[in-house]
Formats: structure tokens, sequence, C-alpha cells
């Protein structure tokens, strides 16, 4: 595989972390490397110390000193860096859509607070067409590259783009593939006697969300012979379900809907997941099945 991934950078420890996490994923996918900052020179009437070229210089130091610590563990990896000058939302959804993928910093508070998510990312995730990972700074627990790939999968609901970025993903790692499954028992008011008659003869609801779960993940199991797949269904809430299978996970990922009549947001399971998971989070756009 090959083609490029893109690092958005702040001069923080979190963002530092995401570059390092992009580094390891472009050297496995034999992917070049591209470090960006974006940045719009503002004056204002507040006494400053510097100027537009010392604001400048310094930035480019930054992307530099990324760059060095990068090639320092990744002699062969091909890393360019760029100052862009523009808006940092507009400048990174433009280097979303021309790069495989785009990794941002998670501001990490730990597992009690969850991450806390910055409005710029927040942003690019709402309105991004390709994959964006967010990466907080690694513990000695997130470090495993081989660790489980977990996956949320929600049958008629999850488009082909997530499922494809997490079975490749488990493929390159040569990592278990864990495909997280949660549902809930309807109300028996919602069900008619006809209904209820045809679960009783599928032995219920439990054997009806194992072959929904099974028959969602067929086509990526022929395609990726050499995953080993976890289907792992639990009834319980989406996000809680999710979150509690994926922590000793190397990579979690999730989906977001494409837009629809113009709506840009995050689904509830998505943010959750975002905020509180201690791995890396893979947010991939996607569009309904058809139904």
């Amino acid at each position: 595989m090959s083609g490029t991934i893109t690092v958005g950078l702040d001069g923080t420890d979190h963002a530092s972390a995401a570059a390092a996490w992009a580094a390891e994923e472009a050297e496995r996918r034999g992917s070049s490397l591209r470090l960006v900052h974006a940045w719009v020179w503002r004056p204002t009437d507040v006494v400053y110390v510097g100027d537009r070229a010392a604001e400048e210089g310094w930035l480019r130091n930054m992307l530099d000193e990324a760059r060095s610590r990068v090639v320092g563990r990744h002699p062969a990896l091909d890393v360019t860096t760029e100052l862009l000058v523009d808006d940092p939302v507009p400048a990174l959804l433009a280097e979303a859509a021309r790069a495989d993928m785009l990794v941002l910093g998670s501001r990490g508070y730990g597992t009690l607070t969850g991450y806390l998510i910055g409005s710029v990312s927040l942003k690019v995730l709402r309105q991004t067409a390709g994959p964006v990972v967010m990466v907080g700074v690694p513990d000695s627990s997130t470090l495993q590259q081989d660790a489980e790939v977990v996956v949320g999968v929600e049958p008629g609901q999850i488009g082909d783009s997530v499922l494809e970025f997490a079975f490749s993903a488990a493929a390159e790692r040569g990592a278990t593939l864990r495909a997280v499954h949660a549902w809930s028992v309807p109300t028996v008011l919602a069900w008619s006697p006809g209904s209820l008659y045809l679960v009783d003869e599928a032995n219920g609801l439990d054997r009806i969300n194992r072959d929904v779960l099974a028959d969602t993940l067929r086509p990526w199991r022929d395609k990726y012979p050499q995953v080993e797949v976890i289907e792992h269904f639990e009834i319980g809430s989406a996000s809680e379900v999710l979150l509690s299978n994926s922590a000793r996970a190397g990579l979690v990922v999730v989906g977001r809907r494409s837009h629809e009549a113009g709506l840009r947001r995050l689904g509830p399971v998505t943010h959750a997941v975002l905020h509180h998971a201690t791995a890396p989070v893979a947010v991939v756009p996607h569009d309904c099945p058809p139904g």
C-alpha cells in the first residue's frame, strides 16, 4: 500500500504523539508522511513581543524539529513538512481530501474524565470525507502495535468503508479484529404476535443477532482470510459495550454517517468513544447501506 498520511501539528505533546503514531502507520503501509501546521498572521492592538517573521520562524522550526524526531526513528520514511497559510479548519479539510488518512492529537486527561476534543478537531471530524485518527499521549498499556483492532458494528447501518478500514488495519498489523455489536431487547408492544412467533422459531433474539453479525462480516472475512475475527455481541448501551471491549485495543474504529441534508454532527456512540477511549480512534465517514 502507498499514499500519504498527513498529521496536523500544533507544537503540543499530544500532537507529537500523533506524529509518532502516524510515522509507525506510514512505515507499515509504505506511505509517505506529511507534517503540517495551519497558521494565519493576525496582528492585534495588544502589545506583542514578536512579529510576523518571528512567529513564522518559530512555527517552521517546530515543524523541522518534529520531522527530525520522526526521521531519527524512521530513517527510511519519506517525511515532508509544510506551513499552511490558512485557517486551521479549511486547511486541514483540504489536507484530508488529498491524503489517505489525517491524524490529529487528542488532549488526554485519563480514563476518568476522558479526552477533550478541541473545536478545530471536532469541526474537521464532522466535515471531512476521509478517515481521521485521533491520537492521545500514550501510556505503557497503549503502545502494543499488535493489540486488537476493535470496530463497532451496527448491522444494516454501517457502510463498507468502515469495515474495509478496520479489516485492512488488522491485516497490516497482523492483529486480531474484534467486531463489537451491541443490541437491546425491543419493547414487547412493538412486536406483533406473528413477529414473536418467528423470533421463537429462530431460537430467540440471541440467535438472530448472531446471524445478522455473521452475515455482515462474511464478505470481509472472505476478502481478508488472514485476519482472525472475534465476533462479540452483547446486550447493552452501544457506547458502553464498545468502550468496555476497547480497554486493551491498539486501535478503535467507528463510523460517522456522511452528511445528510447538510447535517454535520457526530453520533452519540462516536462522540463517547472519542472522549473516553484510551487507544487511538479512527473515525471513518460512510454512507448508510441501501435499505
